[in-house]
């Protein structure tokens, strides 16, 4: 009897430091953050020997993102990829490295800067009851229309999509006097097909995976903006792994966030190359628009220092930039 008390209460030991978590990205399956995300899974629970699993639910099975953040509160998933928006949702300070025209055409300093950030962003984010496994840089987001755009003035008027609640997108959108269309990610191309918006904005990689570059025939050769991502975990579910297998979960998840930044890098310009062979065409703003740029982040930053993000994660992003 004492054997077989003590062979339970072992079995109920380990199987407290087991966990199955349950993630949800919007991607698709095939795409580069897909597939280094099974990768991971994988590999985690082969170094774990299956105390660590990872069941993931793709292509926005799940919800668009602030569904899955939903369900990761309520407890039904304990994850996911998040970028922009919903990053900016738990914690709004995330938000300064998105501020338009940040880092103009340079993406290197953007990924420089983000990794100087990175750990006042963790802070942040664990004090929200999130794990941060890592950042992603997801790339360079551009405006695509079904209608030619040959200036700033030019945006007067026309419709862009604007996801449900995005402040940032929102005061970046009153400042160019666009007319802002809330919509969720997966409606975005039926709305553009009908006319109900004329515009959009992604990163190139994005834009193909969602296959918007099939209605759009215009792109703004200067990116409004720097895109990131991040692998979150509830705080909640993460306390019920052992601390050796934490470690492993974290080394293979740098190992392969890194892999996937790295590949988007390249993937955006192959996308970039995919829209001018399918005749898409790139327009360019002149020297006077792009100070206007300047202007226009600087007006973005008085109206949402103290409401989205905070004075003392400008002061860091402005000191690095």
């Amino acid at each position: 009897m004492k054997k077989l008390s003590l062979l339970i209460a072992l079995l109920c030991l380990s199987t407290a430091y087991a966990k199955t978590f349950k993630l949800a990205i919007v991607a698709p399956e095939g795409t580069t953050y897909a597939k280094t995300l099974k990768k991971f899974s994988k590999e985690v629970k082969k170094k774990t020997d299956g105390r660590v699993k990872f069941k993931i639910f793709f292509g926005g099975v799940q919800g668009d993102e602030p569904d899955v953040l939903r369900k990761v509160r309520v407890g039904q998933l304990h994850g996911g990829i998040f970028t922009g928006k919903t990053l900016g949702d738990i914690h709004g300070d995330i938000r300064a490295m998105e501020i338009p025209f940040n880092f103009n055409k340079d993406r290197a300093k953007g990924f420089k800067v983000l990794n100087k950030l990175s750990p006042f962003f963790d802070e942040g984010l664990k004090s929200k009851g999130f794990v941060n496994l890592g950042f992603y840089e997801i790339g360079q987001v551009y405006i695509v229309s079904t209608k030619e755009i040959p200036s700033l003035k030019g945006f007067d008027g026309k419709k862009i999509w604007l996801w449900e609640g995005d402040e940032l997108v929102k005061t970046l959108v009153d400042q160019m006097k666009l007319v802002a269309v809330p919509l969720s990610l997966p409606d975005v191309l039926s709305s553009i097909s009908t006319g109900i918006i004329d515009s959009a904005y992604a990163p190139p990689l994005g834009i193909m995976a969602l296959q918007w570059q099939t209605k759009v025939k215009y792109l703004i050769n200067f990116p409004v903006a720097y895109s990131i991502g991040a692998l979150l975990l509830s705080n909640n579910a993460w306390k019920k792994i052992k601390p050796e297998d934490k470690k492993v979960v974290n080394e293979l998840a740098t190992k392969y966030i890194t892999k996937a930044s790295e590949a988007s890098v390249e993937e955006n310009k192959q996308a970039m190359e995919a829209f001018k062979a399918l005749g898409i065409k790139f327009v360019e703003f002149s020297k006077e628009d792009l100070k206007k740029g300047q202007e226009i982040r600087t007006n973005v930053i008085k109206e949402l220092t103290g409401k989205l993000f905070s004075k003392k994660v400008i002061d860091l992003l402005n000191k690095e930039i």
